[in-house]
């Protein structure tokens, strides 16, 4: 059985298993797996559990052999013959946040062609794909002399504590590969260095001053919506200064009356943190106006000031940290300063960077925490490096070969932003499912998957199994 005729024949499948399909997607994207609170049995909270529990049925109903990893993980394999190649999706989401337009988060719904929803791209869409190509190889008697494992995890979005459990007990297949990103094949994955910026000092009453300020709730997304509540100065003339801002970054400002002030509301953009550049920061552009305002001169205004100075808006790269490094293979280091709170007598930043491969401690992380700490601030910061796999060998070009032949187009080698579960592994790659140039907000709100392209990506994935386990 060639290519040619696998291709046509899994094309066909999935034409046929369409609806099944969606409706399987829209039954996950109902779970609001949103990581909670640990309960027993429940490591990462009700929603990512319940998820969990709704794709191992999923993968038992369509004739795959399942084990569940303590409610962390669980594993569906393709057969009982020696394991070739492990897909690794996750069923958890991030948070839904505001703006949604076109459904509810929770609330899939199908409207010209796309699944909206949280989590349709990001990631239970592609792992529906990467099922539904499982099950096709499965019920089409594909011969393989080698199995297949679908591993699904629950807690990707807030530090992958979910793999670290299954790769104690459970060692890496030859072959890895991740539908959690973008096609064609992306092997070389950033470096991230998470910065926790705060400073305590005595609290201060003056005449005109920020109350509070806040923007953003997630680590790795940037702030779409921010506010400000400040007492002392006239709404005209911070609707003067906020004209002149929004002209420059693009946020929209509103201001309106609170009980102790006045409160200014800012709409910018969200968008994923390893793409900082896409969103518009709501919440630098509220600290750069509340810098330019007549505020009282104190402690609080002048480290508000230097935290405007070390995040100016607009600086995506980390010039005024120091840290910023460019290279050819994995391009800029990016930085996104994800959420900042600000009260009397305290102030926290929460920033995402994504390190080139090029990036060192020596030209990065030590240049931003000087510059951090002589600014007057505590930083508290986790790092993690890069990963690079070989581009040249049988696997990647395999996988580049089934893009090719589905898409019709030249593969190539694709570096990212983002982190996914492949990250520490030897031999791991993300491959789609998404397609290469399209944006589906992932992060933000009316996320969505193109349901062509969700059968395209079952396509090349059916393939690649086909190829890799022959």
């Amino acid at each position: 059985m060639d290519r040619k005729d696998l291709k046509e024949r899994f094309t066909r499948y999935f034409n046929e298993h369409e609806s099944e399909m969606i409706e399987d997607l829209k039954t996950l994207c109902r779970i609001d797996s949103v990581r909670g609170a640990y309960e027993a049995g429940k490591p990462f909270g009700e929603g990512p559990y319940n998820a969990l529990m709704t794709a191992m049925g999923m993968c038992e109903r369509y004739g795959m052999r399942t084990a569940n990893y303590d409610d962390y993980v669980i594993a569906a394999d393709l057969s009982d013959k020696e394991r070739q190649l492990d897909i690794l999706a996750h069923m958890d989401v991030v948070a839904p946040g505001e703006g949604w337009t076109v459904t509810e988060p929770f609330d899939p719904i199908v409207k010209d062609g796309r699944i909206y929803g949280r989590g349709t791209s990001d990631d239970k869409g592609p792992a529906i794909a990467a099922l539904y190509a499982m099950r096709a190889v499965k019920e089409l008697s594909v011969p393989l002399s080698k199995s297949c494992r679908l591993i699904l995890g629950s807690d990707e979005e807030c530090g992958m504590s979910d793999v670290k459990h299954y790769y104690a007990v459970e060692s890496e297949a030859p072959m890895t590969f991740s539908p959690d990103s973008e096609f064609p094949v992306t092997n070389v994955e950033k470096g991230q260095f998470r910065m926790d910026i705060t400073s305590e000092f005595e609290e201060e009453e003056t005449e005109k001053m920020l109350l509070e300020l806040c923007g953003g709730t997630t680590i790795n997304i940037v702030p779409g919506r921010a506010y400000a509540i400040i007492k002392g100065l006239d709404d005209d003339l911070i609707r003067d200064e906020a004209k002149k801002v929004s002209e420059r970054t693009g946020v929209s400002f509103s201001i309106s009356a609170a009980s102790n002030g006045l409160r200014i509301d800012a709409e910018g953009q969200s968008a994923h943190a390893a793409h900082p550049d896409d969103g518009k920061n709501a919440a630098l552009a509220l600290l750069e106006l509340v810098n330019i305002l007549p505020l009282t001169e104190c402690r609080q205004t002048r480290l508000l000031k230097e935290l405007g100075r070390l995040f100016p808006y607009g600086d995506n790269r980390g010039q005024a940290l120091g840290m910023a490094v460019e290279d050819e293979l994995s391009g800029p280091t990016t930085v996104s300063a994800d959420i900042i709170e600000v009260k009397p007598g305290y102030i926290s930043l929460k920033a995402d960077s994504r390190t080139a491969v090029a990036a060192t401690e020596e030209n990065t992380v030590k240049p931003a925490e000087t510059t951090i700490r002589e600014a007057g601030f505590e930083l508290k910061k986790t790092v993690k490096g890069s990963h690079v796999v070989d581009g040249d060998s049988d696997f990647i070009r395999t996988l580049l070969e089934c893009y090719e032949d589905v898409k019709g187009v030249k593969g190539h080698l694709v570096s990212t932003g983002g982190s996914t579960y492949v990250h520490d592994l030897k031999n791991g790659v993300a491959f789609g499912a998404v397609g290469e140039f399209t944006d589906t907000n992932m992060h933000g709100p009316d996320e969505f998957m193109i349901i062509d392209e969700l059968k395209e990506a079952a396509v090349i994935y059916a393939l690649s199994i086909s190829e890799l386990c022959r």
